[in-house]
């Protein structure tokens, strides 16, 4: 039963990509839904390059437009302090290159209208800004049973319409959920960390997508609900791939560390997390003939994840820090 459509609060951390935030922020300005019925939270996580100036310029004509300095660093932090400063009951969570189509909020707050809603999403579309290799076209093209997915991008397709959805496919580049169920589900576990704190990674908004699928709530999918998610020069290259596959090795650890006792000799073996990434990311390359890239972005996906899954469990025994973090109740400042 649909009731009247709630605040939003628009969430963007960012860190030093003013010309991003920029299109973000004016891509918002153009939404079609009415500005009494939204808010927009900067979240500034230590930028030194022109993010103050950009959101205080935006501010003017946004007049809704808040802004904070976060100084804890992490992704979660900014998440966090988003949350805590909203005054909305839906947490609209974007990152800062992100351009939202018109109707997106609008869309969010009709599907929110409904309370038994818990989360939602929408298509993230690559928005590749130079010339897309060959390889990585092959990627994109190829369609599963869901539609176009490529995880290490953050980018999807799906079909046009509105329909419940797994919660893993909400993404945090364009992650809505109810407040309430935000704090019940304890926060979002830590994601992006400055490279020296990369042990400290976790598995971000992914803690908050298992939470509501194994309590059975509703996650609404609706192609109204999309952005353009910018896919720079530097993400289209093997070498990013490889990274993006270490970072979700140290994830994988991170999880399946969590799940168990502390256990500081006993490590669990990345085998068969690895086959579920490259079967659930797309990355194996089987099925796509022999173009020798493909087959170097399979060698070098398989070797990242392991480098990072093995070196987190490595941290994970032998510093007391890291197996502390890993154990934490929630990661609210």
């Amino acid at each position: 039963m649909s009731q009247a459509e709630p605040k939003l609060s628009v969430i963007i951390p960012t860190l030093d990509r003013a010309t991003f935030l920029a299109a973000a922020l004016r891509s918002i300005e153009e939404n079609d839904h009415a500005r009494d019925q939204f808010e927009v939270l900067v979240i500034d996580n230590g930028s030194t390059d022109q993010t103050q100036e950009v959101a205080r310029e935006a501010a003017t004509r946004l007049p809704n437009l808040r802004v904070f300095h976060e100084a804890e660093p992490g992704l979660h932090a900014g998440r966090h302090r988003g949350l805590r400063e909203a005054r909305g009951e839906v947490l609209v969570y974007a990152d800062d290159d992100i351009r939202a189509l018109p109707g997106w909020l609008a869309t969010i707050a009709d599907i929110f209208a409904d309370p038994r809603v818990a989360m939602a999403g929408g298509n993230n579309y690559p928005d590749f800004q130079g010339d897309v290799p060959g390889w990585l076209e092959q990627l994109w093209a190829t369609a599963g049973d869901d539609g176009q997915v490529l995880g290490p991008l953050s980018i999807l397709s799906l079909a046009d319409g509105r329909r419940e959805i797994d919660p893993l496919f909400v993404w945090g580049c364009n992650f809505s959920v109810r407040k309430q169920v935000l704090l019940d589900a304890g926060g979002f576990h830590p994601d992006s960390m400055p490279a020296d704190l990369l042990r400290f990674r976790g598995d971000g908004e992914s803690h908050v997508s298992r939470y509501v699928q194994e309590r059975a709530l509703t996650c609404i999918f609706d192609s109204g609900a999309s952005v353009l998610h910018a896919v720079t020069p530097e993400r289209m290259t093997l070498d990013y791939f490889r990274r993006r596959a270490v970072n979700q090795g140290v994830s994988d650890s991170y999880t399946a560390l969590r799940a168990q006792p502390r256990r500081p000799r006993g490590l669990i073996h990345a085998g068969a997390r690895l086959r579920r990434v490259l079967s659930r990311l797309s990355w194996a390359v089987g099925s796509r003939g022999q173009d020798a890239e493909l087959r170097q972005l399979e060698e070098l996906t398989r070797a990242g994840y392991a480098e990072g899954y093995d070196w987190h469990q490595q941290q994970y025994r032998d510093d007391a820090e890291v197996r502390a973090w890993v154990h934490r109740e929630n990661y609210f400042v």
